[in-house]
C-alpha cells in the first residue's frame, strides 16, 4: 500500500478530514452551554426576582445555541462565529452586575453566570485556535501544491 500512487494524498486527506472533526465536536459543547444558558434562570429560581437578568439569559442563551447549530450544519462557514463566543462569554460574566443595576444579587445567580461564561469564552478559544491551525494547514498544503 506504501507504493500506491495515491497513498499520500489519502493520508493528507485523512488528516484534513479528521483535523475538522476535532473541531465540530466542540459544537456540541457550545449547543448544550447555550440551551443551559437558556433555561438557567429556572433551574437556579431567579426568572421571578430579576426579569432583566432573565431575559438576558434566555436571549444569550438561544444565540450561543443558534451558534452550536450553525457549528453542526454548516461547521466550514460558522467556524469564522467562533470569535463571538468569546465577548458573549465575558458579557455573562459581569451581566449579573451590569444588568441588575445593584439589585444585588444572590451568589448563586452569580457563580452561575460566572462559570457559562468562563466555559463560552474558553469554547470560543478552542474554535479561534483550530481555526488558525487549520488556516495554517492550508497556507501549507497550498505552498506545497505550488511547487
Amino acid at each position: 500500500m506504501a507504493g500506491h500512487p495515491d497513498a499520500a494524498e489519502m493520508r493528507e486527506r485523512y488528516a484534513r478530514m479528521t483535523e475538522g472533526r476535532r473541531a465540530e465536536m466542540l459544537e456540541g459543547l457550545v449547543m448544550m452551554t447555550g440551551l443551559y444558558m437558556a433555561i438557567s434562570p429556572w433551574v437556579i429560581h431567579f426568572h421571578q426576582g430579576n426579569t432583566n437578568l432573565t431575559v438576558n439569559n434566555l436571549i444569550l442563551g438561544i444565540a450561543l445555541a443558534a451558534i452550536g447549530l450553525g457549528l453542526a450544519m454548516v461547521p466550514e462557514r460558522a467556524m469564522g462565529l467562533g470569535w463571538l463566543l468569546v465577548p458573549l462569554g465575558i458579557w455573562m460574566i459581569i451581566s449579573p452586575w451590569v444588568v441588575s443595576a445593584g439589585h444585588g444579587e444572590r451568589a448563586g445567580v452569580v457563580i452561575n453566570n460566572v462559570v457559562i461564561g468562563a466555559v463560552a469564552t474558553a469554547l470560543g478559544l478552542a474554535i479561534m485556535a483550530m481555526m488558525g491551525k487549520r488556516r495554517e494547514g492550508r497556507r501549507t498544503r497550498t505552498a506545497t501544491a505550488m511547487r
